[in-house]
């Protein structure tokens, strides 16, 4: 407990340290600046004081040295949940292009370029596809649209898909999404275009999801004419479970599922959460692939409605953006307003330009805030069996070896209705760092909040009493001065009138007196009216 102030500590003014310390709540300060002179005591009092001050300093300064590096630490949860968003599947036939569907213009159009054959040899790649040659007098078209060469002549998923389900209720290719990758022409199932509701499921497990069963057409394959780069060796189809904000992009992300053979896919949803700047480097605005950035600078977004921010969506474009610039076109799968590259431009310049791009890794994208990724795991089993081969011949009207060749199942489902959460979450927030200052604070120094505004309210006491003080004694001592000059003035007229008078003086009117003061000569001048 403080001790009562004494009657002389009473009469101090509140501006005095002694009457502050004597009342304030901060610990060690009425021993330090208490009554009576300097002694052992109030020296180790004093010290003590000192060094707890300084304490407390050091540990504010770190806690928010702390503080402005800004750290972060990620959270794993599992969670269950009633009913999941069943993904977007895209899936590609790893042969481009059916052989059945290319003419004379096709080959002297995109010979050269995608499939290595020369005008020369276009007589010999017809016979190989069991096409007549080229008529005479054969003249090609003047343009030619790359888009509408592998719509046309891409694998149609009508012929392709042999039996779809989901759910245990038949689908077919109306709730498939044509969708340009590169890999040519593909299909999404369930992508949510054109304001599509999407598919949920109240069940994990095999049966609660997309069963198809696909014809890989391995007979309209084409020939492997010369060894190229993207020349593909080998038959089935490409597959990607992604979320429907994230463009599919099959050739880097995409698993393969063989012909003669059910897959299993076993999903487990996952929710990733991630910090902005300065705790993170995530970010949640889309960019335009039609809008130029400075060269050397990195993707940036631009104004307008586009879709949720992907990191998928942002390299493509970032790419999109790389190989207009370089080349004036842009690929087939690549989005925006630019032009097609031509089948020329494909080999003289975009595929070049995009595998150097992609070796590079020149697009420098975050990740987004937000997204959802699936986790899979596979298993397959041999298809068709010796007892089912017959019966799946005679309902598709194929022989028992082209089934074996060419049918393939897809089974994709979630293994169980709970997903996992990878949230990034403030390692240090304020308040955290208010509570480990406040924690010092009280520690090393005895103080608190109100401790504070005690030290606020002595510090106005201080500047009242001795700055605006100062300045009112000032004018005070001012205002005294010129007082007393004027007293003196009427003092001095009232003796010499006193003198001069010899006789009894008559009544005279009263006398006017008009003081006119200057600060700089302190002079008096009397006017009287006799």
């Amino acid at each position: 407990m403080k001790p009562h102030p004494g009657p002389e500590e009473a009469r101090r003014p509140a501006s005095d340290i002694r009457a502050f310390a004597s009342s304030s709540t901060l610990h060690g300060l009425g021993h330090v600046f208490g009554p009576g002179g300097l002694t052992p005591r109030r020296g180790l009092w004093a010290a003590a004081v000192l060094l707890s001050l300084a304490a407390f300093l050091y540990q504010v300064a770190e806690r928010v040295r702390y503080y402005g590096e800004f750290h972060h630490e990620t959270a794993l949860d599992e969670r269950e949940s009633h009913r999941l968003t069943f993904p977007a599947v895209t899936l590609c036939n790893i042969n481009p292009l059916r052989r059945s569907r290319l003419t004379p213009n096709d080959l002297h159009w995109a010979g050269p370029a995608l499939l290595g054959v020369e005008p020369a040899e276009h007589a010999a790649f017809l016979r190989a596809l069991g096409q007549p040659p080229a008529p005479p007098g054969f003249m090609p078209s003047p343009t030619f649209d790359l888009a509408r060469l592998y719509a046309r002549a891409g694998h149609s998923l009508e012929d392709m898909l042999l039996d779809c389900r989901y759910r245990g209720w038949p689908c077919g290719p109306e709730n498939f999404t044509v969708v340009f990758t590169r890999m040519g022409q593909c299909y999404t199932f369930n992508s949510g275009a054109n304001g599509a509701e999407l598919l949920t499921t109240p069940k994990g497990g095999m049966g609660n999801g997309l069963e198809i069963m696909l014809d890989v057409q391995q007979d309209e394959y084409l020939p492997v004419w010369r060894d190229m780069e993207e020349t593909p060796f080998e038959v089935g189809i490409r597959l990607q479970i992604h979320s429907q904000e994230e463009p599919p992009t099959i050739d880097q992300l995409g698993f393969g599922a063989a012909p003669g053979y059910q897959t299993f896919v076993s999903c487990q949803q996952q929710q990733l959460s991630f910090l902005p700047p300065p705790w993170g480097d995530c970010s949640s605005a889309s960019l335009d692939p039609d809008f130029e950035p400075e060269p050397s600078g990195p993707p940036s977004p631009s104004p307008g409605p586009h879709p949720p921010y992907s990191l998928m969506g942002c390299r493509l474009a970032c790419e999109t953006r790389y190989v207009a610039r370089k080349c004036g076109c842009r690929m087939m799968h690549m989005p925006g307003g630019a032009p097609v590259c031509s089948p020329q431009q494909y080999k003289d310049c975009a595929n070049p330009a995009l595998d150097a791009m992609l070796r590079k890794d020149a697009c420098t994208c975050p990740n987004p805030c937000a997204s959802t990724r699936y986790a899979k795991e596979l298993s397959m089993v041999r298809i068709p069996s010796r007892a089912s081969a017959r019966y799946l011949a005679r309902k598709h009207n194929r022989s028992e070896a082209y089934i074996a060749e060419n049918v393939l199942v897809l089974d994709i489902f979630f293994e169980a209705l709970n997903y996992e959460t990878v949230e990034q979450k403030k390692a240090y927030e304020v308040s955290e760092l208010l509570g480990d200052i406040g924690g010092q604070m009280g520690l090393f120094i005895g103080a608190s909040l109100l401790t504070i505004l005690e030290i606020l309210d002595y510090l106005c006491e201080v500047f009242r009493d001795r700055v605006l003080g100062y300045f009112w004694n000032r004018k005070h001592s001012q205002r005294h001065s010129d007082t007393n000059l004027l007293q003196e003035g009427l003092g001095s007229h009232r003796i010499q009138s006193s003198h001069l008078s010899l006789g009894p003086r008559p009544p005279t009117p009263p006398c006017a007196v008009t003081k006119t003061l200057s600060a700089s000569h302190r002079t008096c001048y009397l006017v009287t009216r006799l």
